[in-house]
């Protein structure tokens, strides 16, 4: 064999092994690109499955609309009890934080030295009472007509006199035994209100004087709470005071739970605070059950209107965007919608009226919002309710899936 004849082999050799490598590349090429759009179709699919979201209808109901305010609970009244005479306490009569009535003795001061001025008083009197009773008698002999003769005219004058003396100095010792009664009275301290004995201020035993602190009294039935309210607030209170008996609650401030709900608004301040720009109120509370106590800290729940057939949707379905406020509402088809709404007060602490933008009885979501896009599908859950589990056949799917885009995103 030619030289010639060699070269000529080797070139179509050559041309024979390029054009079965081509060939082989472009198969193994068009598979890969079936699977990409294989693959893309199932992510396509997957995409396109239910976004399972907790789904709620707007319900339409009465909205009470409230003002809030931190109050102070203040005694209605607080006196503290003085005696009002001197002398040796002798003994206190209470219980330190014990509810007393008026008129019940606290305490007793030694009446000795009040009872022996009371006794000289009477003593006084029934002397001036005797003398008295002798004027009156020589006065009426005197002035007999069988005596008359015998009495001068001076004398006669001298026993009117007389008696009209001695019924004066009876009449000063009346007067001398009714305070030397009162100060008698007064070694017995009486509660002049109806409250709580608070901690004693002295002990039984020693001397006091007029004025002196014995103990303080606080009326809690009924009881006040203060509290300030903005000015801006100040149109809404007076129109519904003039509506009829304000509502008023009191909330513990740690859990916002009622205390008392039974109170009223009592009065509104006659001036606006020009440094804070708020208005003093209170409120009146029967506290029957003692769970307001004075100095407490409360918040106060002014019940203003109430607004009728108003729609109330969970707080947490309003979602906040550049325009504004909206909600998801799912539509018959199960995709949802994006709705512009505009939310007014809030019902009670996980709810809020919609003033704008959704009718009784539309279906909002509530929970799963996060996931979704406009015209998303999905599927609606009540409230509590969890997806159900996938099937085998599902999870079997969802392997080849995950086969197929781990195939179609590997190198090439």
């Amino acid at each position: 064999m030619s030289r010639l004849w060699k070269i000529v082999l080797l070139v179509v050799a050559v041309l024979v092994v390029v054009f079965v490598g081509l060939r082989m590349a472009g198969g193994d090429k068009d598979k890969a690109v079936g699977d990409t759009a294989a693959a893309g179709d199932r992510g396509g699919q997957a995409d396109n499955a239910p976004v399972p979201v907790t789904v709620v209808d707007a319900v339409r109901q009465d909205v009470p609309v409230y003002a809030s305010a931190l109050g102070t609970v203040s005694a209605m009244n607080t006196v503290t009890v003085s005696p009002q005479i001197g002398g040796q306490l002798m003994s206190l009569d209470f219980r330190e934080g014990q509810e007393v009535k008026k008129g019940d003795v606290l305490a007793v001061i030694d009446p000795r030295s009040a009872q022996a001025s009371y006794d000289e008083a009477a003593a006084a009197k029934r002397q001036n009472q005797a003398l008295l009773a002798t004027a009156r008698s020589n006065f009426q002999r005197s002035s007999a007509p069988e005596y008359q003769q015998y009495v001068s005219r001076t004398d006669l004058d001298t026993q009117r006199n007389q008696v009209a003396q001695y019924e004066s100095a009876v009449a000063a010792n009346e007067a001398s035994m009714r305070a030397a009664q009162v100060q008698l009275q007064y070694t017995r301290v009486t509660a002049p209100i109806t409250g709580v004995a608070g901690i004693r201020a002295v002990d039984a035993g020693n001397v006091v004087s007029a004025g002196t602190a014995l103990v303080t009294l606080t009326q809690i039935h009924p009881i006040h709470v203060v509290f300030n309210l903005p000015e801006r607030q100040l149109g809404d209170v007076r129109t519904a005071q003039q509506a009829g008996p304000v509502q008023v609650a009191a909330l513990d401030r740690t859990d916002a739970h009622v205390v008392s709900g039974d109170g009223r608004l009592d009065v509104v301040d006659n001036l606006i605070s020009s440094d804070s720009g708020t208005f003093r109120a209170r409120a009146l509370f029967d506290n029957n059950d003692n769970l307001l106590w004075p100095g407490q800290f409360v918040n106060v729940r002014l019940q203003l209107r109430t607004i009728d057939g108003g729609i109330v949707i969970p707080t947490q379905a309003v979602m906040r965007g550049p325009d504004g406020e909206y909600v998801y509402v799912v539509q018959p088809d199960n995709t949802v919608k994006m709705q512009t709404v505009r939310s007014g007060v809030e019902v009670g602490d996980s709810q809020v009226q919609v003033t704008e933008g959704l009718k009784g009885g539309e279906r909002v979501v509530s929970e799963g919002q996060f996931r979704l896009k406009p015209g998303a599908r999905v599927t609606a859950l009540k409230p509590g309710e969890t997806p159900a589990a996938p099937t085998e056949a599902e999870l079997k799917a969802a392997q080849q899936q995950s086969g197929g885009r781990r195939a179609g995103g590997g190198p090439r």
